[in-house]
């Protein structure tokens, strides 16, 4: 890893391009979606408005979607770095290169849920909630699967 250079990273999006199986061995390590199913990750996709994957060579580093009306509204999730790349700018890289995206041109609130790397989405522009008591939520036990 010492002769990485972000530069040789390659961006690709879209569903075909995705490596699902390792796009699932990412997720099911991430605290947000432990032992996530290949067939979940897979529906997940297929039904988000843009997917990004990093990939060195053929092997996929990082991955990231969006869920949008691609009008007004855009959640970014499932953002995940393969823990051997973190700490190299491929987070917000990723993230940048989905608010630039054309297909989400006209997205003026965009949304994120983070636990652990506010550092990461700051630098791209996102700030806390500025009306926190305006959100609600319903928040049910992820299901079996």
């Amino acid at each position: 890893m010492e002769d990485f250079n972000i530069n040789q990273c390659e961006i690709r999006y879209d569903y075909e391009n995705m490596d699902f199986v390792k796009v699932t061995k990412m997720l099911s390590c991430a605290f947000w979606s432990i032992d996530i199913k290949i067939e979940e990750v897979k529906q997940g996709a297929s039904n988000s408005a843009l997917l990004i994957g990093v990939f060195m060579k053929e092997n996929q580093i990082g991955y990231a979607r969006v869920i949008s009306d691609k009008t007004r509204f855009a959640y970014i999730m499932d953002v995940y770095v393969d823990e051997h790349y973190r700490k190299r700018g491929i987070g917000q890289l990723m993230i940048n290169s989905i608010l630039t995206h054309e297909k989400l041109k006209d997205v003026y609130q965009w949304l994120l849920i983070t636990k652990d790397a506010h550092g990461v989405y700051s630098k791209t522009g996102f700030k806390p909630l500025g009306t926190p008591d305006s959100w609600m939520e319903i928040r049910n036990k992820r299901p079996e699967r």
